[in-house]
């Protein structure tokens, strides 16, 4: 019989492994090595012996057992003091009972949440849209109802387990007794054999599907956000609950609109004259375009709301406005024509540089009492 590797060395983490690195490493390893999208010789047995690992790895007392005495607590820290293999393990056994069959299966495991990008326009994000995506998924099978059995006839019980899922086992210490339990080795902790396996299936239970799938985005959804589709990931083992479909939303650049919250800016440029003695313009929107009356006078920077023009609030409260930032365009070449007129404007407006007024803030005001 072939020596039995170290846990630490089957779930490949250092013995310094934390418990979230060691439920991370099982998690990534029985996603490769599970029968079901595995199919390479010995991808079963490399799975039976990862679940192993991890049962005696993510409990800290069986872990603490294992540390200190290895194989010979066989993972279940039953012989803390070193009987295992010794006649005194053979007696307390004949007297306490050895192994027993367990009183209940291990529950049905739920099936592997999913995750999915989907890439949306800056309209899309902001009004919301129907979209479909694309996926592989493991769902039940069809032709045996998940039974794993050919024409979806009911599997007899495994006769080690005696359908309970769970084998115990009773051993004596100076100290007492210790009793431990675990998924029966035969069955998997499914409580059953799979005397003739499904042919479509191959007596898996569930099949590989591509599946298109229609997400509903809602309006005012944000850059990064993710949706939760219930029941859209993985159909569960042995009719165990699906998992969860995740859709993390990505929204694509626009040339003009930015977002901030719920509102949507956009920078718009004019010429000094517009700035100047005002204008009829229009500006775009999300909602299209509009007429604005630009007032005269209009400085470099400035900001206008276009009321009820942003984002719809998801939660129901009042949409977002657009912020408009105005600048204004100093022309680089002049003709002749231009040059003349702003040569006579200049001489009306003169030469003078105004100062301008620092607008005192809170702080300046604190600073003024501190006297710093």
């Amino acid at each position: 019989m072939a020596e039995k590797r170290d846990y630490y060395e089957v779930l490949d983490v250092p013995r310094t492994a934390t418990a979230q690195e060691i439920k991370q490493a099982y998690r990534r390893l029985a996603r490769a090595h599970h029968p079901d999208v595995n199919r390479e010789n010995g991808a079963e047995e490399r799975f039976k012996e990862i679940n192993e690992a991890q049962e005696v790895l993510a409990d800290p007392q069986r872990r603490a057992a294992y540390d200190r005495y290895g194989h010979q607590t066989n993972g279940t820290g039953g012989d803390p003091f070193g009987f295992g293999g010794s006649p005194f393990g053979d007696i307390f056994e004949s007297f306490f009972g050895g192994t027993q069959t367990g009183r209940r299966r291990t529950a049905p495991p739920q099936g592997i949440d999913l995750q999915v990008t989907l890439r949306l326009t800056f309209e899309e994000a902001v009004f919301g849209v129907e979209k479909e995506v694309e996926l592989t998924r493991l769902e039940t099978c069809e032709a045996c109802a998940g039974r794993k059995m050919e024409g979806g006839a009911t599997p007899p019980s495994c006769s080690t387990c005696g359908g309970a899922g769970e084998v115990r086992r009773v051993q004596q210490t100076i100290l007492g007794q210790f009793m431990t339990s675990g998924p029966c080795s035969s069955c998997r902790g499914e409580g059953v054999t799979i005397s003739d396996p499904c042919r479509n299936c191959h007596g898996r239970g569930r099949v590989t599907r591509a599946r298109t799938i229609t997400v509903t985005v809602p309006a005012g959804i944000d850059e990064s956000a993710t949706l939760r589709l219930s029941g859209q990931g993985e159909a569960g083992e042995r009719g165990g609950p699906p998992g969860n479909l995740f859709v993390k939303v990505q929204v694509k650049h626009h040339p003009v609109f930015t977002r901030q919250g719920k509102h949507v800016h956009l920078q718009v440029g004019v010429n000094v004259a517009q700035a100047a003695l005002g204008d009829e313009i229009e500006i775009d929107t999300v909602d299209g375009a509009v007429a604005f009356t630009l007032p005269h006078g209009t400085q470099a920077g400035q900001q206008f709301r276009l009321r009820q023009k942003g984002v719809p609030d998801m939660r129901g409260g009042d949409r977002g406005d657009q912020i408009v930032t105005v600048q204004v365009l100093v022309p680089r070449e002049l003709s002749d024509e231009q040059r003349a007129l702003f040569e006579q404007l200049a001489s009306t407006l003169g030469h003078e540089v105004t100062q301008q007024s620092h607008q005192r803030g809170f702080f300046d005001k604190v600073k003024d009492a501190l006297g710093v």
